[in-house]
């Protein structure tokens, strides 16, 4: 009998035995990992450290980099030009044609350059923001890495700083074939390390007593959120990290700040993948960019050999206590088995809870009790909505009615004459509402739709009981109608008044 480490558990396996075998049930869009025996050695990253006059900075260069000409320079490497956009440090001669065209370029791009378009004087520039320009550059841009710690530093470098020394990241490795795959009928062998999931536990719970504090509650709701479906979809793979962005452009305030040791789960709190949930592999500084939610106590190996594109299983402890959106029979229950006393403002099992109090999971747990707001079951309208031909809208929608962080929204019904019923919404004026899944000959009774930009009236959401060839929902002409879904309990309409709340509820057909 063969033997092999299932998620830490060893199993004893006969030959021919599959990951499905192993792991019967699984889910085959997730990843999983598998490590064969392997002997630890030093190796050489493709990361640098750069100690300047100003601080420490850590890039990494991409595949094809150029990496032996200017690192090899530090001695001569000053600040040639700053602004606002960029900092440079030069002067040294590399070798490459220049395009003498502008490229784009985001904030901590690092870019290989020269001055008159002449190599012999090249330089290698820094991106503090995001702009386009023509710094002499290859074909391409000639962007040949990133920042990745240290993005401060780069903004303050000024006149008469300097590169004092250009180090190698030297970090431990493994002679390994590891693998992420989805093929349940990969066969296992002798030795094999599987790990199926990530565990994580977020900040502010203690496994050891089983206690909670709630120094970081709001963040750590957000990362609830985030994870709420059990997977983490790998965006971007880096050496220090990987990334996803589930919640990507959410607002998330800075509460908890340390060190990104390995296994750290962050969420960024600015910048251009501000909500973004970032699991750390190797040890940076403190940022006061990432809010730290969670630590990653089993599957950090999944991490470090995810692909960009992987998607895993990950399970977060606590599981997030959220009622909203539950019936209220089923919240008793559910708060029972939590461990948490729960109070009504109304009793009666065809209640609909909208509001909780506390509003986080780790208030709740610490405090052991929760009180609700409740309306009935008629007053909460089921839609579906579909993502598939109005995805930008159908998040809109989402946003704007609350849909984005529990199963129920809100919006105020504005206005109800014949067939249609329309409300009112606040669209952020920095929000487009491009047209998007408009109709071409007929809408049907039912359809839920937001009024795209090209009418005044864009933003406004509204759904007809019957039939229409000429106007939308919203009693716009086509071209300004994007249909997002459908409303299910279309009989419930006829119930409301103008000026009533009105519950939405997401529902899966």
């Amino acid at each position: 009998m063969a033997t092999v480490m299932l998620d830490g558990n060893r199993k004893e396996i006969t030959p021919g035995t599959t990951l499905g075998d192993l792991l019967p049930g699984h889910d085959t869009s997730l990843s999983v990992a598998v490590i064969r025996p392997s002997q630890t050695s030093h190796a050489e990253t493709r990361q640098f450290l750069l100690k300047t006059t100003a601080g420490e900075i850590v890039v990494e260069i991409e595949g094809a980099g150029e990496i032996s000409g200017w690192t090899s320079h530090s001695e001569d490497l000053a600040v040639r030009w700053q602004d606002r956009q960029t900092v440079s440090f030069g002067t040294f001669s590399a070798d490459f044609s220049p395009s003498r065209r502008p490229s784009r370029y985001e904030r901590g791009d690092l870019i290989l350059g020269c001055g008159g378009y002449d190599p012999s004087r090249s330089v290698v520039v820094f991106a503090r923001k995001t702009h386009s320009a023509d710094y002499g550059a290859a074909a391409g841009g000639g962007r040949i890495g990133q920042v990745v710690s240290g993005r401060g530093v780069v903004d303050r470098l000024g006149a008469g700083d300097r590169i004092l020394a250009i180090d190698p990241v030297i970090s431990f490795s493994e002679s390994v074939d590891a693998l992420t795959t989805t093929d349940m009928s990969y066969e296992v062998t002798e030795g094999m390390q599987i790990i199926s999931h990530i565990r994580i536990e977020v900040q502010g719970y203690d496994s050891s007593t089983g206690r909670y504090d709630n120094l970081a509650a709001e963040s750590v709701e957000y990362l609830l959120l985030a994870l709420r479906s059990r997977r983490f979809s790998c965006a971007q793979r880096m050496s220090t990290h990987i990334r996803c962005d589930s919640l990507t452009g959410t607002a998330i305030p800075y509460e908890a700040g340390a060190s990104r040791r390995e296994g750290a789960v962050m969420l960024r709190t600015s910048g251009k993948k501000q909500g973004s949930v970032y699991i750390y592999t190797e040890d940076l500084p403190r940022s006061l960019a990432h809010t730290r939610t969670g630590q990653v106590v089993h599957g950090i190996e999944i991490a470090k050999i995810a692909k960009e594109g992987d998607t895993f299983e990950v399970q977060v402890t606590p599981d997030k206590f959220d009622l909203v959106g539950v019936r209220l029979d089923q919240a008793v229950s559910f708060a029972i088995d939590r461990g948490v006393t729960l109070t009504s403002d109304r009793d009666g099992p065809d209640r609909i809870i909208i509001s909780q109090e506390p509003a986080t999971t780790l208030d709740v747990l610490a405090g052991g009790m929760v009180a609700v707001k409740t309306v009935p079951v008629s007053q909460v309208v089921d839609i579906t909505l579909d993502d598939l031909h109005a995805p930008d809208t159908c998040r809109i929608f989402r946003e704007i009615t609350g849909l984005k962080f529990h199963d129920v929204g809100r919006l105020p019904l504005f206005f109800a004459f014949d067939d249609v019923y329309l409300f009112q919404t606040r669209i952020p004026k920095t929000t487009n509402v491009k047209p998007e899944n408009t109709p071409d000959d007929e809408v049907s009774a039912g359809d839920f739709a937001m009024t795209n930009e090209s009418r005044k009236g864009v933003g406004m959401v509204g759904v007809r009981t019957s039939d229409n060839s000429e106007f939308g929902p919203t009693s716009e002409p086509f071209s300004g109608t994007n249909v997002i879904g459908r409303v299910v309990d279309l009989d419930k309409l006829s119930e409301l008044k103008e000026g009533d709340m009105v519950y939405f509820r997401e529902v899966h057909q």
